[in-house]
């Protein structure tokens, strides 16, 4: 299974800055500093990919503590998803290499 993920990782992401990682055989972690993403278009939501099947939206209460997931297989979804996905990446920076600002 292929699992792609975009978004702020509370529980690994201190710092605030985007989380984008893949996992296939392993985990790919990489941060994405805010100034470098404005003109990406992303999901409302952090979200996880799987399999480029189905997307997964976390969904946050104003305090910021998660209120749900909502799952969706819906192809737009999925190629917005997949498509938010590549940009990030390609403009993320590998854990080893990251120095928060």
């Amino acid at each position: 299974m292929r699992l792609t993920f975009v978004g702020k990782d509370p529980d690994s992401n201190p710092t605030g800055s985007p989380t984008v990682y893949r996992t296939e055989a392993g985990e790919d972690i990489r941060w994405v500093p805010r100034s470098r993403v404005s003109s990406v278009a992303v999901p409302g939501n952090d979200f996880y990919l799987f399999d480029d099947r189905l997307a997964v939206f976390l969904l946050y209460a104003g305090d910021g503590l998660a209120a749900g997931r909502l799952g969706s297989a819906d192809p737009a979804d999925i190629r917005l998803c997949r498509s938010a996905f590549e940009a990030v990446w390609k403009l993320s920076i590998p854990h080893r290499e990251y120095a928060p600002v």
